[in-house]
């Protein structure tokens, strides 16, 4: 089985093209962190190579940008080249099946903050026969 599941956030903006075929695909890049941290205690992450076709990759294209935290889910492809030197180069990457947008939209004033706005005013209300309760009267 192939399958990666990865979270991460955008290096860049993604970039999006058009087959000559006419399939759109989006590419772009995440920095992984690692579970543990180095020797040295320093945090390590990877950076992945991410690849979603058609509608996936149009909505990707729309919708992140740098800094976007995302989940994907995905097969891991590689393939190979002969560079000018004559040498075989590796290239791996995640084409990918699914892609959730973990982070909220940037909010309108453009501060870049993906703080999420919340309007007590617009919060559904609780339903007839039960009482809406604060936090901290919670037993746990």
């Amino acid at each position: 089985m192939n399958k990666a599941i990865l979270i991460g956030r955008l290096t860049k903006d993604p970039e999006v093209r058009t087959t000559p075929s006419g399939a759109s695909v989006c590419t772009f890049r995440i920095a992984v962190n690692r579970r543990f941290p180095s020797q040295s205690g320093e945090r390590v992450a990877d950076f992945l190579n991410i690849v979603a076709w058609r509608q996936l990759g149009e909505h990707c294209g729309k919708y992140l940008s740098k800094g976007r935290m995302v989940s994907v889910i995905g097969e891991i492809h590689t393939r190979t080249y002969d560079a000018n030197d004559g040498s075989k180069r590796y290239f791996t990457e995640i084409v990918a099946d699914e892609v959730e947008f973990l982070s909220p939209n940037e909010q309108d004033s453009g501060s870049g903050s993906y703080e999420r706005a919340y309007d007590r005013q617009s919060a559904p209300q609780a339903p007839e026969g039960f009482t809406e309760i604060d936090d901290d009267q919670l037993p746990f």
